[in-house]
């Protein structure tokens, strides 16, 4: 079984990498001193947008088949799949469409793993295929370790209806 990388960047988590990567663009310039500061905006822009990508590229879940890694730049935490009690794809706080596990035993009782904007055309895009996947890999990890999903009925209508993914099937 393939490794499943999904996960969603909180706000103030986006806010603060990119703090950080301007504060890199700015700390290059000033190497590079006032008479070159061209140049040091053009390496700091390189640098700054290098330490950005790379922030976010390991700000990421992991599910493998044996645990669920989520990591951010600077810790790790792994979930075994028995705390995982449930997952449910529903809709969170600012209307996005969220897939969520519900955990057990874990200080934060849930993980999410996706956080869409609502389907309602056929597949567009890079985006939209690269979510499309997403979920359909998730949905069969999650079928595979025999995790009940709840998912609204709006929500598992306009996934069949645009993006052609069944429903899930009870057990």
């Amino acid at each position: 079984m393939s490794v499943v990388r999904a996960g969603v960047v909180p706000v103030g988590r986006s806010l603060f990498y990119c703090l950080i990567g301007v504060l890199v663009t700015t700390g290059v310039v000033g190497l590079f001193g006032v008479n070159r500061v061209i140049t040091g905006l053009l390496v700091g822009a390189v640098g700054g947008f290098a330490a950005g990508v790379a922030l976010f590229v390991r700000d990421v879940i992991e599910l493998h088949e044996h645990a669920i890694y989520a990591r951010t730049p600077f810790r790790s935490s792994t979930v075994p799949w028995d705390h995982v009690v449930a997952g449910r794809f529903t809709l969170d706080e600012h209307d996005r469409w969220a897939l969520a596990l519900d955990l057990n035993g874990e200080p934060s009782d849930e993980l999410v793993l996706l956080s869409i904007p609502p389907v309602i055309r056929p597949v567009t895009g890079a985006y939209d295929m690269r979510k499309r996947e997403q979920v359909s890999e998730i949905r069969e990890l999650l079928r595979a370790k025999r995790i009940p999903i709840t998912v609204l009925p709006e929500i598992a209508g306009a996934l069949n209806q645009h993006w052609q993914i069944a429903p899930p099937t009870t057990r």
